[in-house]
Order: C-alpha cells, then structure tokens, then sequence
C-alpha cells in the first residue's frame, strides 16, 4: 500500500507529491487526460499550443522567486519577453512573467518525473478504513495509507466533508469562475504584442501564443480570457450556446485590435468553475494526523501561482512536524 495518494497534479499538488516523495511512495491521481491542472496546456497539433489556464509565473514571495530563478538555470522555465501592455494602469509590485520552456505544465512535469500517475480517474467517494484510505472511481478503487487533496474548496468539502473539522468547514472562501476561448487568427502580419490587460465588460486579458516563441506559424493564435463578471454570467449556461458566446468574445476582441471579425476562428471555449481565490482564508493549508488527511491549494492564500507553492511548502512542514506513523 502506498504512503500518500495527492489528488490533483496542479501546482500544490505536484509541489507537494515532489517534496513527500524524498521520503514517503507516492502516487497522483488526476481525472484529466494531462498534468497540470489550471496549468495545463492544450495541443491543437504536433507544433501548436495553447495555456489555456495559468498564464505566466510570477514572484513577490522571496523564496518562490530563487526557486523559478534555479529553473529558469534549468531551461524548465524561461522569461516571456515581449510588450506586455496593461491597459488598466495599474501598479505592478513584480512585472517579471516567466512561462514554461514547452508549455505551462512543464513545471508539473518536471517535478512528478519520477512519480506514478493515474490519469483519467476522477475519484468520487472517499472511505476512512481504521489506518488507510480507500479512493472509489465508476471502476476503479484506490488504496493509500494518507490522502492529500488539492481541489478547489467547494469540491473539497464535497467530497470530504465527513472527516473535515468545523474550522475548515467554516471558512469564508468564495472561489470566482473564468472562462477562455482559444483563438486563430489567419493574419500574416506579426503582431508586436505579447499581452494585453484590458478594462472591457467582457474581456480582461489577452495572451499572443506566438510571442512565447514556442513554435513558428504563419497564423496568430490568441487565448483570451474574460471577465469576473461576464464569467459569472455564463459559467453555467455556456456549454449550451458555445458558438454563441464564442463569437461574441471574438467581435469585442477584433475591435479591440481593429481587425476584421472574420480573420478569427475559434478552437475551443472552457469555463472553469473554480478558477481561483482573491483573498487570504485565513489558514496556509490543512493536516488533520487523526484522519491521516491533507489539503493544500493556492485558493488558502491568494489567486496567484505562487500561493499554491506556498501552499503546499506549508502542508509538507506541518507533515514534518506532526508525520503520521
């Protein structure tokens, strides 16, 4: 039986996966098809990608900065240089934006290398048996001597609920959804932005794909991501009127660039529910020795990559000090 089963392969999931296997067996498991989370990366071909969810990496914390400063030495990571226009004006603590060298999940790849993954297994119910876990999938069970869990909290609770203290059951933690629409655009000319921060009702960022310099192509290809408001709106309706919608980002954003709406074509649009967290909860993590359960994930500190590393830096010390026997 396995020491620790890490639901998730975001970033506080492989962040923490990485540091519990110097000394425990581990194993992750994921419902999606790739690693990474909202980190993810979406191929639309051999030479093509897209990050449709984490756009950059970012540091104000000093630790998680010497850290992506080590794996950009290590070509995991590189800096995403370009014009990075922020038409919102707002002030930047830190305007440093670093990307993965092939996509952003390469940091999620780079720490579960040497880590079992199970892909494709979305677990449904949780069982607490004396002194292990037992995971349940549609046909699939798992066993573990300690779980971690890295999901958004509502799915958190909703999955764990019998075995989470009230403190945690409490806490105040509303996560905002965001949907994103992966464009091409049939233009030869080369744009010179590689992002744009927008104050629009419906769009709030645009990302150049091209201007990450991970692949060569005639076309331009966008990931556009929209607002908290017009995500609210559509996050539980979109899938119904996909083209609808899609179309409808695609005018505001040819505006927006004064191009011509019929030179975009869209590839895919995706709602995530639970995207991310604006404020502290109150609490880093979660480790409950009793019920040999763990919890980690940026939404306990902040919406920023960062908070999911430190995140689960923070849930691996408190196994350190409290190990489960």
């Amino acid at each position: 039986m396995i020491d620790f089963c890490v639901l998730g392969s975001g970033l506080s999931g492989s962040t923490i996966a990485n540091l519990l296997n110097k000394k425990y067996s581990i194993e992750i498991i994921d419902k999606a098809k790739g690693i990474g989370g909202r980190s993810s990366t979406k191929k639309i071909n051999k030479k093509v990608s897209f990050d449709h969810g984490l756009q950059y990496y970012s540091a104000n914390n000093s630790k998680f900065k010497r850290y992506l400063d080590k794996l950009i030495k290590k070509r995991i990571l590189k800096n995403w240089e370009g014009n990075h226009i922020d038409f919102t004006f707002r002030s930047k603590v830190n305007s440093q934006k670093i990307i993965g060298v092939k996509g952003n999940n390469d940091l999620n790849k780079y720490l579960l290398k040497k880590i079992k993954k199970n892909l494709e297994k979305e677990i449904k119910i949780i069982k607490f048996k004396k002194d292990h876990w037992e995971l349940h999938g549609k046909k699939y069970k798992f066993k573990a001597k300690n779980i971690i869990i890295t999901f958004p909290f509502q799915q958190t609770k909703k999955l764990a609920k019998k075995y989470l203290k009230q403190h945690f059951l409490g806490l105040k933690v509303k996560m905002k959804p965001n949907i994103t629409l992966l464009l091409k655009q049939n233009f030869n000319q080369k744009i010179p932005i590689s992002s744009i921060k927008i104050k629009n009702d419906i769009i709030a960022w645009a990302a150049n794909e091209n201007s990450k310099k991970r692949f060569s192509t005639k076309e331009n290809y966008w990931t556009i991501q929209t607002t908290n408001s017009y995500s609210n709106k559509l996050i539980n309706i979109y899938k119904k009127k996909k083209k609808y919608f899609s179309n409808q980002i695609i005018k505001e954003f040819s505006n927006i660039l004064d191009l011509n709406q019929r030179s975009f074509k869209a590839y895919k649009i995706h709602g995530w529910k639970y995207s991310y967290n604006d404020t502290y909860s109150g609490k880093k993590c979660y480790w409950d020795k009793k019920f040999r359960l763990g919890i980690c994930g940026d939404w306990f500190i902040g919406p920023k990559a960062e908070a999911a590393w430190l995140s689960a830096k923070n849930l691996y010390d408190k196994i350190k000090k409290n190990p489960p026997k």
